[in-house]
């Protein structure tokens, strides 16, 4: 195999050992008599129904397993579900919709997705006393589930969220503001299914440390934040009418204090509910570490000592790229602890602040890492290295592509082309870059999302 065939070998094995359907199958196992969900186990003859509830890019395979653990003759009489994810992801389940939410590639809130929505949270209402609610949860739920609350419009939180996005916010400062302005998010789909006997939560984790309040928005997990921190990401973004609806800082601002002048009792609810005990129990069953050591599993099968930086990395995706490449070139040329043939592994997600330009681009997080890196080295050249970076969802920004992968023989097919990485990456524009030089990641989706692998490979 080349350098880069070994790249991307290894960063499929990471994404497989991420698979939807293997992580659920790892916690979900049902017989005759009994159905077992992450240790708890519930009498199949006790339950009415058993309703299966979810959203994101993981949640068509998630759902899939779900329905084979469970086998035909449970599903067909006591399993009913839907589940938001995007349009690439759809196909016909026995019991359980597949909504699409959202066309691929298009990763904001849409019309379809207050559809589906809507369903949800009514068949959360539904669940009583003798149903078990299971939610699917994972990476991209938050556009996927849109549900505004009074006040706000599907076109105010399409244009808060692409502010926010453009701008460079992190996931967490983006879904403090997304869970005060849904009553989805930060606990509203737990509190919808109050009434179910249990609400079982599992997740696989597209965020940086796992928090469960920040993945999809913690739809079933007890929102800490409040209306004044959403009110200090717009601030800290230097957010105003226009760009941002004023309706959005009105409904913020006007969430009605606690009655009485003293700190509030912990025990009061706050406005929608937020503050009210859930019942939901939540389990991450796979993330970016999982990932990150399938990785470097398959690295050292293939001959490579393994360097990894971890999967808490984040910060600015040129930066990123261009550390990613001195950090190779040191290997290559001796300059480091490590002698080749050595493989370097990173997780995390880092973001892109969008530059203003009037001229037409297209691209994402992973080709700009490694489009950065590809420039890193454009003088240097690449010899004896291939460096991969991919979203182990398939998606990469608003583009068919999971990432891209450069190596010495794409740097020789861009001098032969005339084409000067520095210029595209000015103004955000790596994806015609690599697809005039075949370097794209195509993968379609992966029924997975567990953030960012890259892969680096030095001989």
């Amino acid at each position: 195999m080349t350098l880069r065939e070994q790249a991307r070998a290894i960063w499929e094995a990471g994404v497989a050992a991420v698979a939807s359907d293997r992580l659920v199958r790892n916690v979900v196992s049902c017989d005759s008599h009994t159905l077992s969900v992450c240790g708890e186990s519930f009498a199949v003859d006790s339950l009415t129904r058993i309703v299966v509830l979810g959203t994101g890019k993981a949640g068509a395979g998630m759902a899939s397993a779900i329905e084979a653990a469970l086998g035909e003759e449970l599903v067909d009489t006591k399993v009913t579900g839907w589940v938001n994810v995007p349009a690439d992801c759809v196909r016909p389940l026995r019991r359980i919709v597949l909504h699409a939410a959202r066309p691929a590639g298009v990763n904001e809130p849409t019309e379809e997705g207050v559809i589906g929505t809507q369903r949800i949270l009514e068949l959360a209402h539904s669940a009583g006393p003798n149903d078990v609610v299971l939610v699917l949860i994972s990476g991209g739920g938050s556009a996927l589930s849109p549900a505004p609350i009074p006040g706000i419009t599907l076109a105010d939180k399409q244009a808060v969220t692409r502010f926010l996005m453009r701008s460079g916010a992190s996931i967490q400062e983006l879904n403090t503001v997304r869970k005060h302005l849904s009553l989805f998010k930060g606990g509203g789909l737990a509190r919808a299914a109050a009434q179910a006997r249990a609400v079982i939560t599992l997740i696989i984790s597209d965020v940086i440390g796992d928090p469960l309040d920040v993945i999809a928005s913690g739809p079933t997990v007890e929102d800490t934040s409040t209306a004044a921190d959403s009110l200090a990401v717009l601030e800290r973004f230097g957010a105003q009418p226009p760009q941002v609806p004023e309706s959005i800082f009105k409904s913020l601002k006007s969430v009605p204090r606690p009655s009485g002048s003293g700190p509030r009792d912990r025990n009061e609810p706050l406005p929608n509910g937020r503050g009210t005990a859930l019942k939901s129990r939540n389990h991450i069953i796979g993330n970016n570490a999982t990932a990150l050591e399938a990785a470097a599993s398959k690295a050292r099968e293939l001959g490579f000592a393994v360097q990894s930086l971890g999967s808490n990395n984040a910060g600015e995706a040129q930066a990123v790229g261009h550390e990613l490449a001195e950090l190779c070139r040191r290997i290559r040329d001796g300059q480091a602890n490590v002698t080749p043939p050595v493989c370097v592994l990173s997780g995390g997600e880092p973001v892109v602040k969008l530059v203003p330009t009037e001229q037409p681009r297209k691209g994402g997080r992973n080709q700009e890492v490694t489009l950065a890196a590809l420039q890193h080295l454009w003088s240097d050249g690449l010899d004896r290295i291939a460096i991969l970076s991919g979203g182990t969802d398939g998606e990469d920004g608003p583009t068919n592509a999971a990432g891209a992968v450069v190596d010495e023989s794409l740097r020789q097919a861009a001098l032969t082309k005339g084409l000067d990485p520095a210029k595209f990456l000015a103004i955000n524009n790596s994806y015609p870059f690599f697809e005039q030089t075949s370097g794209l990641l195509l993968t379609g989706p992966t029924h997975t999302n567990v953030m960012d692998l890259r892969v680096a490979v030095v001989r």
